[in-house]
């Protein structure tokens, strides 16, 4: 049985998948810098596991409004702020396909082990060749914390970059299967962990060319380092007058007697 991720976005340009995302709120969803190509037209479908849906309504479209980027975003020679906000037009409408993901709290400590999910249409592994491909079912892998020291080193092996300087940062978070090819995430999806019953974003895929080998850890931005700027874009972004919070939102909707599938 595949899990639902109902937080799960496909970034489309011209209705093509260009990358992953995940929706933290009503109108805002999280994807990775890198993905975002100038100011073109970008929207978001939600609510399905499938490339190509023709499940409408319960699959969304959703226009792209507003795209914020973050500003220690350098490009893609030297990622860190690998990190951009996508305010949606219109606010999606919560149901058992369509739910947010928790940000977790700046001070949370992500433990080396924890037990996580990647997920994503976009083999990786073949982005950079002639038969790229893509999944027409959303692919899941499940995956683990690893401590950032090791994986630099493992990094540092394959670099030309002098030893002295860490190819993985602090605002970057590693997680790995051990050997088993993981790459079936999209850049810019989701890292997701559930903790103490409650599912968080711990990262948004960030190194696509992690993946040139299947043995290579999946390099991550660490949300933790940015969730008080994204809370504050999004309280900035957010229109003005009186709005129903998202958390309020989702509990009138699971308190709703359930109707059928």
């Amino acid at each position: 049985m595949t899990r639902h991720w109902p937080w799960e976005v496909s970034l489309r340009l011209e209705n093509e998948h260009v990358c992953g995302g995940a929706l933290i709120d009503l109108s805002w969803a999280v994807t990775a810098a890198h993905c975002i190509q100038g100011t073109k037209e970008y929207s978001v479908i939600l609510g399905t596991a499938k490339l190509r849906p023709t499940d409408f309504p319960k699959a969304l479209s959703i226009p792209v409004r507003d795209i914020i980027m973050h500003p220690k975003y350098w490009g893609r020679t030297f990622i860190t702020g690998d990190v951009a906000l996508l305010q949606l037009q219109t606010p999606a409408t919560f149901s058992k396909y369509v739910q947010p993901i928790c940000l977790p709290e700046a001070s949370y400590h992500l433990k080396v082990g924890t037990q996580c999910w990647v997920t994503g249409w976009g083999q990786v592994k073949q982005r950079f060749s002639a038969n790229s491909t893509l999944t027409p079912e959303l692919q899941e892998a499940e995956v683990f914390i690893m401590d950032n020291r090791r994986c630099d080193q493992i990094y540092r092996k394959k670099s030309l970059a002098p030893h002295l300087v860490p190819l993985v940062l602090g605002d970057m978070v590693c997680a790995t299967n051990y050997g088993e090819n993981l790459c079936s995430g999209d850049s810019g999806g989701p890292l997701a962990c559930e903790v103490e019953g409650t599912w968080i974003l711990a990262g948004v895929l960030s190194w696509e060319k992690a993946c040139a080998r299947a043995q290579n850890p999946g390099v991550y931005t660490r949300v933790t380092k940015y969730s008080r700027w994204i809370k504050k874009q999004m309280s900035n972004g957010a229109l003005s007058g009186p709005q129903t919070p998202a958390w309020l939102l989702l509990l009138a909707w699971r308190l709703q007697p359930q109707m059928g599938p």
